[in-house]
């Protein structure tokens, strides 16, 4: 018998059992996204949007600030440069919704419940999802915690979602990167390629909206008008759990956790 099996079996099973209550999600001290508290914000103060790498805080005509975490790069330097607390560092990083607009801040949000019909539709693939990867330009960031999911703490395959190197196999299309020029036709021939029903999942900031490197030359602003998305999952990376918290939202084993660009409990 080969050593590491010998080992294996002496340590046990090294998967976590989350997303069960009270298990480890592996991401505990790992700072998410900035939290925007308006009752702290100061009259005429812009020193968090000036220092916004992607314009996702900017100072609207009317006043106040117009926070977008689908723009996002989890920089921290919001939180660094606001005086008055307004802008803190949180540890909320379960950002998937189904609508993008459920990422730009809102005062009163609204329930997130899941389109009836697109629930009904997804029903068979509850238990077995098949996705298929397509770097669309990424830095490899992203692609870093999507290898995360199969070591022996994630193990994503405990959870029946598999990926698979063919999308004539795939039930959902996983895009990371901004969607370059270059990758812009191998993406839409790697959507035409997948069987009906088929859906799209934008993973990592640059995804959503395009990112630090967002309409830069050669360079799209994510997935918006090139594919339907029926996912959104801001980050620079999103971790691994913020990833599997997704597609279990994807799959209605999960709620969405956030509404009006803020996380529930």
């Amino acid at each position: 018998m080969a050593l590491w099996t010998l080992i294996g079996l002496a340590e046990g099973n090294a998967s976590s059992g989350w997303p069960r209550r009270g298990a480890p999600d592996g991401q505990e001290g790992v700072l998410g996204m900035p939290r925007y508290q308006p009752e702290a914000c100061r009259d005429g103060c812009r020193e968090c949007a000036d220092v916004c790498p992607t314009a996702a805080i900017t100072v609207p005509p009317e006043g106040g600030l117009r926070i977008d975490y689908g723009r996002c790069v989890v920089c921290q330097l919001c939180t660094e440069a606001c005086p008055t607390g307004a802008m803190r560092t949180s540890f909320d990083w379960a950002f998937g919704v189904a609508d993008r607009a459920d990422l730009v801040w809102s005062a009163a949000p609204a329930p997130a419940p899941q389109p009836a019909d697109a629930a009904r539709r997804r029903r068979p693939f509850r238990r077995s999802l098949h996705i298929r990867h397509v770097d669309a330009g990424s830095c490899n960031g992203c692609e870093s915690e999507l290898q995360a999911l199969n070591n022996p703490f994630y193990n994503l395959h405990r959870l029946g979602i598999f990926f698979t190197p063919s999308p004539r196999f795939a039930d959902l299309l996983l895009v990371t990167g901004p969607v370059t020029d270059a990758l812009l036709e191998p993406l839409r021939a790697t959507y035409a390629a997948m069987p009906e029903p088929r859906w799209v999942m934008a993973v990592g900031t640059c995804a959503v909206s395009g990112g630090i490197a967002g309409g830069a030359p050669g360079c799209g602003t994510g997935l918006e008008g090139v594919l339907p998305v029926d996912v959104f999952l801001p980050g620079c990376p999103p971790n691994p759990a913020a990833i599997i918290a997704a597609l279990l939202m994807f799959l209605g084993r999960d709620r969405q956790r956030v509404s009006g660009g803020r996380l529930g409990e």
